[in-house]
């Protein structure tokens, strides 16, 4: 049978009853959880209600224009989600962040759409939101993970990394060991996904091809590729991120500059 089966209001509803379960199961531990986690739904639902409405009139107007609008939408959304992530400030870290998403989610997610699926419209609203939608949560995620590790262990071992300037090491020489464990912390989950893909889960790209009528064949280049996209777009823009915002991160003498920190006033009162 080809084509998605679509679910009504009351299946769904269903869907909405397993929450019982992991709800039953925080309050039985009594984590702390609750309250966070009703929320986080009914914020998830809104959300993604509001987003189905706005990406039909997208897709039915199919604007190149605004279909770049909405990615560099999801791109700001998500340089503001990582410095609240990452702990640091969103108005020292703003614009080295969206560059480092722009260039890690267009690069790759063009390159998607071009020469690997041969699509005639490079901004075809089908093809480039949901698969830069996915590029660029990946890449959220991995900015969150390299940026925290980088200047939390900084911060943590100033000491080292000063000794090593005073030693005659030039400033990017300094970093280099602790932006090098950050970009490896960033990239290990997207490696080891990887490395498991197929045998311990069936993706999300690889299972929507074949819930819409694909064989599995098809679905699995499909996953292939986007997890070669996926992994480009991270290792760039982990790359790109912690390189442009260490411009901003450091002072002119290469020292540690705690205001980038979002908890650096109440540590200092």
């Amino acid at each position: 049978m080809n084509g998605i089966i679509d679910i009504g209001v009351l299946n769904l509803a269903f869907g909405y009853a397993l929450l019982i379960i992991p709800l039953a199961v925080i309050i039985r531990l009594k984590i702390p959880m609750v309250t966070d986690t009703i929320v986080s739904i009914i914020r998830m639902t809104i959300q993604l209600l509001f987003v189905g409405f706005y990406l039909q009139v997208i897709f039915d107007l199919n604007n190149p224009w605004l279909n770049g609008a909405w990615v560099l939408v999801m791109i700001v959304v998500a340089d503001m989600s990582i410095t609240r992530g990452a702990g640091v400030r969103l108005s020292r870290f703003a614009l080295p962040l969206f560059v480092s998403l722009l260039v890690g989610t267009a690069l790759p997610l063009l390159f998607f759409v071009g020469p690997i699926m041969l699509v005639p419209n490079l901004m075809e609203a089908q093809y480039v939101i949901p698969i830069g939608g996915m590029i660029l949560g990946n890449c959220l995620r991995a900015d969150i993970i390299g940026l925290s590790t980088f200047y939390n262990t900084m911060r943590g071992k100033e000491k080292v990394y000063l000794a090593t300037l005073a030693q005659g090491a030039r400033f990017p020489e300094a970093i280099r060991p602790f932006s090098r464990d950050a970009v490896q912390a960033a990239l290990s989950p997207t490696v080891a996904t990887m490395a498991t893909i197929g045998l311990v889960s069936l993706p999300g790209m690889m299972t929507g091809v074949i819930l819409g009528g694909a064989d599995p064949m098809t679905a699995i280049k499909y996953q292939i590729a986007i997890m070669i996209a996926i992994f480009t777009g991270t290792a760039i823009t982990v790359y790109m991120a912690i390189g442009l915002t260490a411009r901003i991160g450091f002072d002119a003498y290469g020292m540690l500059n705690r205001k980038i920190f979002r908890e650096s006033e109440k540590r200092r009162r």
